[in-house]
C-alpha cells in the first residue's frame, strides 16, 4: 500500500506531532480548530471514529499492519501509516505504545453546556482535577454507571490528552461532555446555570450537613447533578455553599475519603438509578 511510509529519518516534520510537540501544543486551546489529539490502542481508536473524529495519520509497529490495526487502517483509506519495529517507535515516542498503534486526530468541536445538559438527568461535574489518570477513570465509570454526561472547569485537566483517553478506554467519545468557561456560565458560576436548568446539585464532600448517598431526597430527584472535587483539597466552600446537597459516602474502619476516582464510581452507581416517586 503507498501509504504505508517506513520511518527512516526521527527528525521528519510529519513525525512532530508523536514526537516532539507537547499534548497543550497539540490541542492549541488558543485555536481550537486547529487542535490535534493522539488516541491510543485499537479499541480507543475505533471508538473515536465510531464518534465522528477525523483522523490525520497512523503510528503503528510493523507487526500489527496485518494484525490489529489492519481494518482501521482500512477504514481509514489514504492517510499516512508511518511505521516501524517496537523499539524504534519507543525511541521516537518516549514511551511503550499501547498495543502498539497510535492515531493522530482533528480536536473535535465541543457542545456548548446547554446542548450537554440538554435531556440530560444525571450529569457529572469535575471541579480543579488536574490528574489525567483521575479524569480517565471518572469518564469510564460516569459512562458505565448512568451518567449522561460530563462537565468540567477550566482548571481541570483534558479529557483528549492522550493518558486520560487510553485510561477511559475511549469512553470520553461516548458520553458527551464540555469545559464551563465562557462568559455566561461565569456569570452563574457553573453551580448556578445547573440549577437554572432545573438540576437538584450534590456536592460530594464531608461536613456537618452532609447526608448520605443513599438518601431519598437524591434517588427521587428529577434531575441530579453530581459535582466531585480536586484530589488535594476536594470542592471549594464556595461551591459547596452553592449546592442544594452535601453528600458523603459512608466508610468504616476510620477512613475519611476517598481518591476522587473511586468516589466517583460508587457516587455514579448509587446516585446514577433514580428512583420514581410513587403517588399513593
Amino acid at each position: 500500500m503507498s501509504n504505508i511510509i517506513e520511518i527512516t529519518n526521527f527528525e521528519a516534520p510529519e513525525l512532530d506531532i508523536y514526537a516532539r510537540l507537547t499534548e497543550v501544543q497539540l490541542l492549541n486551546r488558543h485555536e481550537p480548530e486547529k487542535g490535534i489529539f493522539i488516541a491510543e490502542s485499537p479499541k480507543v481508536i475505533e471508538r473515536a471514529l465510531d464518534a465522528g473524529c477525523i483522523p490525520i495519520s497512523f503510528l503503528t509497529e510493523h507487526r500489527h499492519i496485518e494484525g490489529q490495526a489492519k481494518e482501521l487502517i482500512k477504514r481509514c483509506a489514504d492517510i499516512p501509516v508511518y511505521t516501524a519495529e517496537f523499539d524504534i517507535l519507543t525511541k521516537l515516542t518516549g514511551f511503550q505504545l499501547t498495543r502498539g498503534t497510535l492515531c493522530a486526530m482533528y480536536r473535535p468541536k465541543l457542545p456548548s453546556v446547554e446542548e450537554v445538559c440538554a435531556g440530560a438527568s444525571r450529569i457529572a461535574v469535575l471541579e480543579n482535577i488536574m490528574n489525567p489518570t483521575n479524569i480517565g477513570a471518572i469518564f469510564r465509570s460516569a459512562a458505565a454507571l448512568n451518567m449522561d454526561a460530563v462537565l468540567l472547569t477550566s482548571d481541570c485537566s483534558n479529557p483528549l490528552y492522550r493518558r486520560a483517553i487510553r485510561v477511559s478506554m475511549g469512553t470520553v467519545f461516548q458520553i458527551p461532555w464540555t469545559f464551563l468557561e465562557n462568559k455566561a456560565e461565569q456569570q452563574y458560576k457553573g453551580i448556578q446555570l445547573l440549577q437554572k436548568f432545573g438540576f437538584q446539585t450534590a456536592a460530594m464532600a464531608l461536613n456537618d450537613q452532609s447526608v448520605s448517598i443513599d438518601d431519598p431526597r437524591l434517588m427521587e430527584a428529577e434531575k441530579l447533578a453530581v459535582v466531585l472535587g480536586s484530589e488535594g483539597e476536594g470542592l471549594t466552600s464556595e461551591t459547596i455553599a452553592q449546592c442544594n446537597y452535601t453528600v458523603k459516602i459512608p466508610m468504616s474502619h476510620g477512613v475519611d475519603s476517598l481518591n476522587v476516582a473511586a468516589a466517583s464510581a460508587v457516587a455514579f452507581w448509587q446516585l446514577g438509578q433514580r428512583k420514581s416517586v410513587r403517588v399513593k
